[in-house]
């Protein structure tokens, strides 16, 4: 089985449980999310520890150790990304799996399980053949950045709000919006899956001023991102300038 695959199938895999739980009617709301988040992490660090033992991780639902900084390859995942969405049972909410070689988002897989949708860096989905002339900015639909307003206001943008930050990065590569564009705060596990998928489909991902993502670093806070198309660039860099 190849990185790619493991990738996909754990996050596949991650998703059918989360699914399982939340059609029970058992739980609701954080304590919903609670156990979704304990059960999704549980099957991921099994499995990999069982597929790739010699492999590093960081995950969001697990203690850091600090021992991935001596591995060269470290998987990264978080195991319910949108917990709030999950537990109030919204579509939009994501499972991340990525493998970081070297520092890159090398390898990645974005499960949308409510979607029934799979984005994987080894096959990613065809771009939209065309964009609106007016871009659509993805933000968040609890709290908006102000620098999203300032963005929005110069692209003359519209705001489309939605939940977790992999299915707003998802959301790009399916024509669902153009541009994600966040400066509140991430951690790696938010976005190496959503990178590694972005980048595999020929989309830009890198931090806000252009600097590329980088992984595995002793801090986790990874804190801004932006992905959209490559002929978006240069008109969101004016903007922000």
């Amino acid at each position: 089985m190849t990185d790619a695959e493991l990738a996909a199938r754990l996050a596949e895999g991650a998703g059918r449980i989360l699914l399982a739980i939340r059609e029970t009617g058992l739980l609701t709301g954080q304590q919903l999310g609670k156990a979704g988040d304990q059960a999704a992490n549980a099957f991921l660090m099994t499995a990999l520890a069982e597929h790739r033992p010699d492999d590093g991780v960081l995950s969001e639902e697990q203690a850091d150790t600090l021992a991935r900084l001596d591995k060269r390859r470290v998987w990264i995942v978080d195991p319910l990304d949108g917990t709030r969405e999950y537990g109030e049972g919204r579509e939009d909410w994501a499972v991340h799996v990525a493998l970081s070689i070297d520092g890159v988002a090398s390898v990645g897989a974005v499960a949308l399980p409510a979607q029934d949708k799979l984005l994987r860096s080894d096959a990613p989905p065809a771009l939209p053949a065309s964009r609106p002339e007016r871009p659509r900015l993805l933000v968040s639909r609890s709290r908006t950045p102000k620098e999203c307003d300032r963005l929005a206001k110069a692209l003359d943008a519209e705001l489309v709000p939605m939940g977790s930050a992999g299915a707003k990065a998802m959301a790009v590569l399916l024509g669902q919006g153009d541009i994600y564009f966040h400066t509140g705060g991430q951690h790696q596990w938010d976005n190496a899956a959503p990178v590694a998928v972005a980048v595999a489909a020929g989309l830009i991902a890198t931090r806000v001023d252009g600097s590329p993502c980088t992984y595995n670093a002793a801090d986790t806070l990874l804190p801004d991102l932006l992905i959209c198309p490559p002929d978006y660039v240069e008109r969101v860099m004016r903007a922000l300038a």
